[in-house]
């Protein structure tokens, strides 16, 4: 349901491997028609390739950065996504930022991805792939050199494990509400069914009336789980058997009515993969604020 704050996208899936898992054959992808982003790169070192971005002092350079921007527009492409360059380029910043503080972090705690089981994961995909020649023409046709294959791989391994970590970190119980909602479309509507319910009339019948289906019930909700904050803000603030006055959204016109309260219930698997998502998205804006995050002027 639409009421949820859903993930939409735990963007730290590692998209190589998902890449790689579901390709059937290898064919060279058609030329996307958006464009590359064209980029001015950071100064280089003596001894150092150009890079597009760093991350505390960790680069990615200008050739494997435009490479991913291509992968992103292709990918975007076979979903009937028409994507800008510079949406795309914008997407792939970000991306490449969020993997680099989880990686840079699983290394400060302990974990890296040595040689021995870098080469196993190779190992492994290559025989998911049908091959080592198989996986070479795969990380040609995707424009993979070598050496960004294996760090890319290596980095996402890194990141995938601190990832896997924060989100184990969160409860498996939560204070919850459940909650019932007359929803409407109108805004006379919705005082008139408010005036009735303060005259006594039951809830749950003008529940019904405006859905016959599902009678207004969202179940049981933690905190950070609905959509709209002013609802979860009503509905943790209501007593059980308290309904609020009308909240207006951009949705409709609700009236909200606790059912029941549970200071500790286990969540739904839909619930902690939403907290988990949320858990993970604020690290990562967290470590930002504090990261030295230098980007090449495009």
């Amino acid at each position: 349901m639409f009421y949820y704050n859903k993930p939409i996208w735990i963007f730290l899936t590692l998209i190589l491997a998902l890449g790689l898992s579901a390709c059937a054959s290898v064919s060279t992808p058609e030329p996307a028609s958006t464009p590359q982003p064209t980029f001015t790169p950071l100064p280089p070192s003596p001894t150092s390739e150009p890079m597009a971005l760093t991350v505390n002092g960790e680069g990615i350079t200008v050739v494997d950065f435009n490479a991913e921007v291509q992968r992103y527009i292709t990918s975007q492409n076979g979903l009937g996504n028409n994507v800008s360059s510079a949406d795309a380029a914008s997407a792939v910043i970000q991306n490449y930022i969020a993997e680099l503080l989880l990686a840079q972090a699983a290394r400060g705690n302990g974990f890296t991805l040595d040689e021995e089981a870098l080469q196993m994961r190779i190992d492994s995909l290559a025989a998911d792939i049908g091959g080592t020649d198989a996986l070479s023409a795969w990380k040609n046709a995707q424009g993979y050199s070598e050496q960004a294959f294996r760090s890319s791989l290596k980095r996402a391994g890194e990141a995938a494990w601190m990832r896997d970590k924060i989100i184990a970190s969160v409860p498996l119980t939560a204070e919850q509400v459940h909650i019932q909602q007359i929803l409407l479309y109108n805004q006379d509507t919705a005082q008139s069914f408010l005036t009735q319910l303060n005259g006594g009339a039951d809830f749950d019948e003008l529940a019904l009336r405006a859905d016959p289906l599902t009678r207004g019930d969202l179940g049981w909700v933690p905190r950070g789980y609905l959509l709209n904050e002013q609802i979860e803000t009503a509905a943790f603030a209501l007593e059980v058997d308290q309904y609020s006055e009308v909240i207006t959204t951009n949705v409709g016109f609700h009236i909200v009515k606790v059912l029941e309260r549970d200071p500790n219930r286990s969540l739904s698997p839909d619930a902690l993969l939403a907290l988990q998502d949320m858990a993970l998205k604020n690290w990562v804006e967290e470590q930002k604020g504090l990261a030295d995050v230098v980007l090449a002027p495009q």
